[in-house]
């Protein structure tokens, strides 16, 4: 048997479960023969993708079905996906929240008047996505009226962005806001109870230190969040003087 074909039966089983689980049966009257086929056509997606994992995946490959991917209705207004970018293997990823208007035109993370601040933020700790960070979100498209995702998009976009994350093998992530901070680490605390302090962040084979601080959204809307979010930024600073490579 096929490699690709025994993760079609994984996934197939997962799905099956999963309805049976969420009370598919209790649906049933809406059943129609549609539904088995978008959902053949998804698992074929996942298992493709996880065949591509384990055969060399690429920035560009996960760019790729970002872009093409119908996943959860946030496509369905979308100008364009935003996958993120940066630098290979970072010093520190950025994960925020979701694309707003400007990055939605653009087609780049944290380009609005909320990414111009988190520029002079990473600045200020010596970051930059030019030549030592790489900036995402927990979700690619943006949300209408720039809401915040909901638990089902910023699910189906976990497989994308865990991907990311175990390619680029950042030494630390920076979850900015209390969204990215709930996705990553599967908690639904408030942000004040997860800032402030590193906790380490696992997937797969990869583990690396994590930090939440308040998305610069945050900052731009309260004057009072400031001064913690620099508290923040200094004591990531710290870990990154404090694990510093030795110049040759």
């Amino acid at each position: 048997m096929e490699l690709a074909e025994k993760y079609r039966i994984a996934e197939f089983l997962d799905t099956a479960n999963d309805f049976l689980c969420s009370g598919y049966r209790t649906r049933r009257v809406e059943y129609n023969f549609e539904d088995d086929a978008s959902l053949i056509n998804n698992a074929e997606s996942r298992a493709v993708s996880r065949s591509e994992r384990h055969s060399g995946d690429s920035l560009e490959n996960i760019a790729a079905e970002i872009k093409a991917c119908k996943n959860c209705p946030l496509h369905e207004k979308r100008m364009n996906a935003v996958p993120g970018e940066g630098v290979i293997a970072p010093v520190v990823m950025v994960i925020g929240e979701g694309p707003g208007e400007d990055e939605d035109k653009q087609g780049r993370p944290f380009v609005g008047k909320a990414g111009q601040l988190l520029d002079k933020m990473l600045d200020s700790i010596g970051l930059s996505r030019d030549k030592n960070a790489f900036i995402a979100n927990t979700v690619k498209c943006r949300p209408p009226l720039n809401r915040e995702p909901r638990t089902e998009e910023t699910e189906a976009c976990s497989r994308f962005l865990i991907r990311q994350i175990e390619l680029l093998k950042p030494k630390y992530i920076l979850a900015a806001g209390r969204i990215s901070a709930h996705a990553l680490l599967k908690t639904s605390d408030p942000i004040n109870k997860t800032r402030g302090s590193f906790t380490t962040f696992s997937s797969g084979e990869f583990t690396c230190q994590l930090l939440v601080t308040y998305h610069p959204a945050a900052l731009l809307r309260s004057e009072d969040l400031k001064r913690p979010a620099w508290e923040d930024l200094k004591l990531l600073r710290s870990k990154l003087d404090t694990n510093a490579e030795p110049e040759n």
